[in-house]
């Protein structure tokens, strides 16, 4: 797919401050030393965060650790750091402004395509679905930095069955939230929308895969998807849709939003893979947000016992 690029070319995910030294930055500061680091390195300090909005307390039936021995990220950082493209091309300005002015009332999900039972469920209903777990997953960005967040939510596959998946279902598709009265980056002619992401049936059924409606203990922050979104543990971050509107189960592979932008860069499999450099960095190492030193980069993030074998076979490589 061409893209066409308007001059002035609007910041790109990638192209903003590395997350360390953005998390880090007031320890610099205060120990004097920061703004020299941040000179040599090139990089602009930051504007202050905005604080993260408090959500409604969420009622967690069971906590699972699947980052064991790993301390949770900041919750400022988490809700305040990240890519909301809707929004802006800026992480910071992204956030803000989904923290600020997403509608999440009233909020529908309506589960369709190759399937027994089409539903439509308010989140109220899908609040009261299945009893709500808090898992402590691995998070981890294809530009380089990761989180480790306690989310709150079900299995996707308990959202799946209700709808009673067809045999000639093969791939799950995600379709995000469109509001074009709040979300400036819809008038954006640079790239397709709306925002699609998809897996293959066997990864949304696995008991990894999760719908999650909080974190924290509490509801979603706009800016992390309110009020429900994806969470794929063993994948880049970019296949985590926000603000998941629409769930379709087709035949085919489903053209994903920044494969079809950027097919060169971003895959449809998205497995965080160490061996596998994207185009324009290393993804050996990461950085934790919060943290100034980097760290290897575990393959499928560190849940390859878990995960494995849904790819066996597959030369990782060529499906990155």
């Amino acid at each position: 797919m061409l893209i066409k690029r308007p001059d002035p070319i609007p910041i790109l995910p990638s192209e903003i401050t590395d997350a360390g030294v953005h998390a880090r930055r007031r320890d610099f500061l205060r120990l004097s030393i920061g703004a020299g680091l941040v000179a040599a390195a090139g990089q602009p300090l930051l504007p202050a965060r905005a604080q993260p909005p408090s959500g409604e307390r969420l009622s967690i039936a069971s906590r699972t650790d699947y980052a064991a021995m790993e301390k949770p990220s900041d919750l400022e950082d988490v809700a305040t750091y990240g890519n909301y493209i809707e929004f802006s091309f800026d992480k910071e300005t992204a956030m803000g402004l989904a923290n600020r002015r997403l509608r999440v009332r009233p909020w529908t999900v309506r589960i369709e395509g190759l399937v027994r039972q089409p539903r439509t469920l308010a989140i109220e209903d899908l609040l009261r679905l299945a009893p709500l777990e808090e898992r402590v997953y691995r998070h981890r960005c294809v530009e380089g930095w990761s989180m480790v967040i306690p989310w709150v939510g079900f299995p996707l596959s308990v959202l799946l069955r209700q709808a009673e998946p067809l045999g000639s279902a093969k791939y799950v598709e995600l379709v995000t939230a469109t509001q074009p009265d709040t979300m400036p980056n819809l008038r954006s002619r640079q790239v397709e929308w709306p925002y699609l992401e998809g897996l293959r049936l066997d990864e949304a059924m696995h008991p990894l895969t999760l719908a999650a409606v909080g974190m924290y203990g509490q509801t979603l922050p706009g800016a992390n998807g309110a009020p429900l979104r994806l969470v794929v543990p063993w994948k880049y971050g970019y296949k985590g849709a926000k603000s998941v509107q629409v769930i379709r189960l087709v035949e085919r592979e489903p053209q994903t939003f920044w494969n079809k932008a950027q097919p060169e860069e971003y895959g449809f499999y998205a497995n965080v893979n160490p061996d596998v450099d994207h185009p324009r960095w290393s993804q050996a190492r990461e950085r934790r947000i919060g943290e100034f030193f980097k760290r290897k980069t575990l393959p499928f993030n560190g849940y390859a016992d878990q995960v494995a074998q849904l790819y066996a076979g597959m030369d990782l490589r060529k499906h990155y």
